[in-house]
């Protein structure tokens, strides 16, 4: 069964695009994980601060590995950093990682 892994990312009002655009950066980075099935960054549409990174994993064995591997920490970093920059100032105030599976729902027809 699918682990579905939520980091809750508070961002400031007016970050939400410098946000959006280091994320379309490092698109892909995580696509060749083992056990990676997919990924959505979803922005609020109401005047909640808090934008949602949803991935889905094929289990929770998966997901910690590639939270221990060099490619999570290298997709952490910016491409400033990676090239021995300084860190660009971050765009989120805070941030939390909430943990489910699939309890019931639907498929499309």
């Amino acid at each position: 069964m699918s682990v579905i892994k939520i980091n809750a990312i508070t961002v400031p009002a007016g970050s939400g695009d410098e946000l959006a655009h280091r994320f379309a950066a490092r698109a892909g980075a995580v696509d060749g994980a083992d056990g990676f099935e997919g990924f959505e960054l979803l922005k609020p549409t109401d005047d909640r601060d808090q934008w949602l990174v949803l991935t889905r994993w094929r289990d929770q064995e998966a997901f910690d590995a590639w939270v221990g591997s060099q490619s999570f920490a290298d997709g952490h970093r910016s491409a400033v950093e990676r090239a021995g920059g300084e860190a660009p100032k971050p765009v989120s105030t805070h941030s939390e990682v909430w943990s489910y599976e699939t309890a019931g729902g639907s498929t499309p027809r």
